[in-house]
């Protein structure tokens, strides 16, 4: 009779592991699909306004481009996350000027610990230089 008892306790204790590790186990899996599958792939041109590096868990540079489609019309914003140190460094080196970022939407990102967009910046070129009229 006790080997009984302690079987149903062995198989319990299974049940219990695989229903609290079965949830763990599909958020992560769910959080690296949506970190390295790309929903979209693009490129917008502006000016960068504001950059700066923030986050809770993981650093990450953070942005915003104003994007000017006809003189005198109100700017519309696009912010962006940016991962890559080196990439952040670009930008930083054309603040003040027009610029054009590519970048790769990632929807559906769970929590915003790796960045608070969902639109991660990839590659910075330099359209016009700050200074230029």
């Amino acid at each position: 009779m006790a080997d009984q008892g302690s079987r149903r306790t062995h198989r319990l204790r299974r049940w219990l592991i695989i229903i609290l590790i079965t949830p763990v186990i599909l958020f992560s899996f769910y959080t690296w699909m949506s970190l390295t599958w790309s929903y979209s792939h693009g490129e917008r041109a502006g000016y960068v306004q504001k950059f700066s590096q923030k986050g809770w868990v993981f650093k990450t540079w953070e942005g915003e481009l104003a994007m000017v489609s006809m003189p005198g019309t109100m700017p519309e914003k696009f912010y962006f996350s940016v991962r890559s140190d080196s990439v952040a460094a670009r930008i930083n080196s054309s603040l003040g000027g027009r610029v054009a970022l590519v970048y790769d939407q990632h929807a559906g990102v769970p929590l915003n610990w790796w960045a608070e967009t969902e639109y991660f910046v990839t590659d910075v070129r330099v359209l016009e230089p700050a200074g230029r009229p």
